[in-house]
């Protein structure tokens, strides 16, 4: 049996990492500032993570939601106080596009309504309802999936989604703080509030998708927090469980509570999943990693913009984008068969996604900066 080809593979295998370094099955060496689309948060096996897993499934990895699972209460607890953010339940399910479909159906339930309201070049994933409200992802959508009637608006049009918002017709908005495969361009904080602001006068369900720029990676736990608004819903995965599958729902629990049977999940906050989710959190708070992240991603910020051949960069924390006059596909392949660096693209042929795991040194700044420079020599 072949596997199913979904992805153009580049002809690397790696078998082993360690920090922000993975290494392949011939032995060589690669520097990983693209964390495997911004999963890899703490590293790769990390100490404290590879023992917390190990110890679980020593004991019991899963056992199904209809008994009591403490390690659940325990990550809910431990991401409360690491975010700052109260007044929400947490429902633990398994990647970003699950955490986006829920949240879609969520908001449905709570206003009846059915059209959703999203951004031009979001992008929410793959699953039925998420890949129906990304608008970089039409190509994905099979005629199944066209079944939810969607307004799009650019990230800037303001008075657009405001206007639309007001009419009372749409169950939710769904946001990302920061765009991710849509070209890491980030809605200002004044935007989102006069959004949160529509949304709570015309009972309309605001979606924060923190999927890949939340958990830390923005240089806030969440990259709305920088706006001051409180989402009714925000969803969660990537950095979460640092490789392992986990994701989440955060739901306002004054203004949805929890309804038996509305959601439901197997896999879902298995305890092997929560053990990853607590390892995360544990690493992130004992080594500063948020701190690290705005130390580290406004050093590489001010760094790139002075490379030969850059036009533009994008992002903040540890979520940046680099912006060429030239599309990146030959440069992002030489990087990695050449320099041994690993760097993501975007929707955006000209730019480079830089998404490395939050604990990053000083040093491996440098050697990123030393491989683009070098890299860049050639274009």
């Amino acid at each position: 049996m072949k596997l199913y080809d979904v992805y153009a593979l580049y002809d690397i295998a790696p078998i082993r990492g360690s920090g922000c370094r993975v290494y392949d099955s011939n032995g060589k060496e690669y520097l990983d500032f693209y964390g495997g689309h911004a999963v890899i948060s703490i590293g790769h096996a990390h100490k404290h993570y590879v023992d917390m897993i190990s110890k679980q499934v020593s004991k019991i990895s899963f056992y199904s939601n209809s008994v009591v699972n403490p390690l659940q209460r325990e990550l809910a607890s431990r991401l409360e106080t690491l975010s700052r953010v109260n007044g929400y339940d947490l429902f633990l399910i398994n990647s970003g596009a699950e955490a986006n479909d829920n949240a879609l159906k969520l908001a449905s339930f709570y206003n009846g309504r059915k059209q959703v309201i999203a951004l031009t070049q979001g992008f929410h994933g793959r699953t039925s309802a998420s890949i129906n409200v990304t608008h970089t992802g039409q190509q994905h959508q099979a005629p199944i999936n066209h079944g939810i009637d969607v307004c799009y608006f650019d990230i800037d049009d303001v008075d657009g989604m405001v206007k639309e918002i007001k009419k009372g017709r749409s169950a939710a908005i769904i946001v990302e703080a920061i765009q991710g495969i849509g070209g890491l361009d980030e809605i200002e904080s004044v935007v989102l509030q006069e959004i949160a602001t529509a949304c709570e006068a015309s009972d309309t369900i605001l979606i924060m998708d923190e999927v890949q720029c939340g958990y830390g990676r923005s240089g806030d736990f969440f990259a709305y927090q920088k706006s001051g608004i409180k989402p009714d819903i925000v969803t969660i995965a990537k950095g979460m469980g640092n490789g392992f599958p986990i994701g989440g729902v955060l739901i306002d629990a004054h203004k949805m509570p929890a309804v038996k049977s509305q959601l439901g999940t197997t896999y879902g906050g298995s305890h092997l999943a929560c053990a990853a989710g607590i390892a995360v959190l544990d690493v992130m708070a004992d080594e500063k990693l948020i701190e690290n992240t705005k130390e580290k991603g406004t050093y590489l910020r001010d760094a790139l913009k002075l490379l030969p051949k850059v036009k533009n960069v994008k992002g903040r924390g540890l979520m940046l984008g680099v912006e060429f006059d030239f599309p990146i596909a030959d440069f992002r392949k030489s990087l990695i068969f050449e320099q041994r660096l690993f760097t993501g693209s975007a929707s955006n042929k000209n730019l480079v996604r830089i998404l490395p795991p939050l604990m990053i040194t000083q040093e491996d700044c440098d050697l990123f900066l030393d491989k683009m420079d070098a890299g860049l020599r050639k274009f």
